[in-house]
């Protein structure tokens, strides 16, 4: 709209010319579709690159559970569905400017600039599309900060422990050489043992889980001398050597640690975080208490209270956790955790060939560090993703929105020129010109921040569920991003409104 305003005169004097409808119409089908053809190479290629970048959001252990995404890319439904959009936006590229400038608007063009109720209605027009624009730019830039907000607040969650420093790999004992927990548990003594000779290791542990996993497993108990509640009492189970507590950092509140001696030839004992404390025993010190799996098992003494430890996924509230000595219950899968005095990416290359050099035939996977697995982790994964997303997209109508905003404000200035030339020629200042101009602007900005801080509540509402620590109404999200959009609006409503103010008054006149 705006560049055809700028050539109604060049398209007036073509006409006059000799230039047939047929020919100008051609003309501007052929500058439509170059525009479109740019565009779309453009725009494929972004696309291209988007995909990579998505693909490459996902962690490398999650990957290879989604098929689906092997071989990713532009494919022959793709071709047509952008072939559709491209021929859409050539219709709207070319036949706009041909129904703007109709043969009468030529006539005007030459008579005297054409300054009819169509340009007024095209005006208003193009103002009620920069309100959506701009609504629709707050409403993702909202979900996009809302979302990037929780995404840190979920990375920075109190976990029950410090990751840092902290490298992790998963053995894998096989054969008859593992077959009875005798041979299992002294293998883990020898693998621990082996670890902690190496340099930079502070602490060792073994656990046949990891934290931030949710790959414990789950069961039922009962409490000696309470009646039988044992298909209510659901709890995550983890066994554990005597060091996982204080390789992890974690915080005794009652009782004790384990003891490396304590095995399946001493008393069963269990330690229990804070959220079973809690939801089992309150009010009361649960140090002493008795618990059994089932009848016929023996039963465990509670010896410790933990401070909660993130076992399962970090968007979720921490499950009642109960611990067992690894001795005492041993797996022939478990993760051996490291804790080193430096960069715990250091000591990774080292901790297979240790392990292997008890034995060349354990399996070894799964090395990574503490922090790597909890940015890694799905829960991290589906915020970050879903805030990466929405912000691309979020940035995308803010620069829609900004460009709209431009052209309307571009297009009212060269409808005003006389207008703008008599006050000028009557004595007002530039900054009046300002004034009026980005004053207009303000108002659509104004009207396109009112109405999508509404819609950005209700669409917040609706994704709550991939909130985190975040209310949908936060008031910093909601005010960062208006003054954003508003700074972002006036600044796209400054050349024009620049143009305008430098306006030779005489010239202006003259032009009309």
């Amino acid at each position: 709209m705006v560049r055809s305003e700028s050539r109604r005169r060049e398209i007036a004097v073509r006409g006059a010319l000799g230039a047939s409808p047929a020919r100008l119409v051609r003309q501007f089908i052929t500058e439509g579709l170059l525009l479109i053809w740019l565009g779309s190479v453009l725009g494929i290629g972004g696309a291209l690159l988007a995909m990579k970048v998505l693909i490459k959001l996902i962690p490398a252990n999650m990957i290879s559970s989604m098929p689906y995404l092997q071989g990713l890319g532009m494919n022959g439904r793709v071709m047509m569905f952008a072939g559709g959009i491209m021929l859409i936006a050539a219709l709207l590229f070319s036949f706009v400017p041909i129904l703007r400038l109709s043969l009468n608007d030529i006539r005007d063009g030459l008579m005297e600039g054409g300054r009819t109720s169509a340009g007024t209605m095209w005006r208003r027009f193009g103002a009620n599309l920069v309100v959506i624009e701009l609504a629709t730019a707050m409403v993702l830039l909202v979900g996009a900060g809302l979302l990037g907000k929780s995404f840190y607040r979920l990375l920075h969650t109190d976990i029950g422990m410090e990751p840092d420093h902290l490298a992790v790999v998963r053995v894998l004992a096989t054969g008859s050489d593992y077959a009875k927990n005798e041979q299992v548990v002294a293998l883990a003594r020898q693998v621990v043992d082996r670890i902690a000779r190496l340099p930079d290791v502070k602490s060792v542990a073994i656990s046949h889980g990891l934290p931030v996993s949710g790959g414990g497993g789950n069961t039922t108990f009962q409490v000696i001398g309470r009646p039988d509640t044992r298909t209510s009492n659901y709890v995550d189970g983890r066994q554990v050597s005597s060091d996982y507590f204080t390789t992890l950092h974690a915080l005794l509140l009652r009782g004790r640690f384990f003891t490396a001696a304590e095995d399946a030839t001493k008393p069963l004992v269990t330690i229990i975080n804070q959220a079973m404390a809690q939801k089992y025993f309150p009010g009361e010190d649960p140090i002493g208490k008795r618990i059994v799996y089932d009848a016929d098992d023996p039963q465990k003494e509670i010896v410790g209270v933990v401070e909660n430890v993130k076992e399962g996924p970090l968007d979720e509230d921490t499950h009642a956790t109960m611990y067992v000595p690894f001795n005492q219950d041993p797996d022939r899968r478990f993760y051996v955790i490291v804790r080193t005095s430096k960069a715990e990416e250091s000591v990774l290359p080292v901790l297979a060939a240790a392990i292997h050099q008890i034995n060349p035939g354990l399996m070894i996977s799964g090395e990574e560090t503490m922090t790597g697995r909890i940015h890694n982790s799905p829960s991290a994964y589906l915020h970050r993703s879903s805030a990466w997303l929405v912000g691309g997209f979020a940035a995308m109508a803010l620069l829609l929105s900004v460009v709209g905003l431009y052209g309307v404000v571009a297009y009212s200035v060269s409808q005003r020129t006389r207008e703008i030339g008599v006050r000028m020629a009557l004595g007002a200042q530039r900054g009046m010109v300002y004034q009026l101009i980005l004053g207009e602007a303000g108002w659509l900005a104004a009207m396109g921040i009112v109405a999508g801080l509404g819609c950005a509540i209700g669409a917040a509402t609706l994704m709550r569920k991939l909130l985190f620590g975040v209310h949908a109404w936060d008031v910093s999200t909601l005010i960062v991003v208006a003054v954003v959009l508003g700074v972002c609006a006036l600044l796209a409503s400054y050349l024009p409104a620049r143009r305008a103010a430098s306006m030779n008054p005489v010239e202006a006149l003259r032009s009309e």
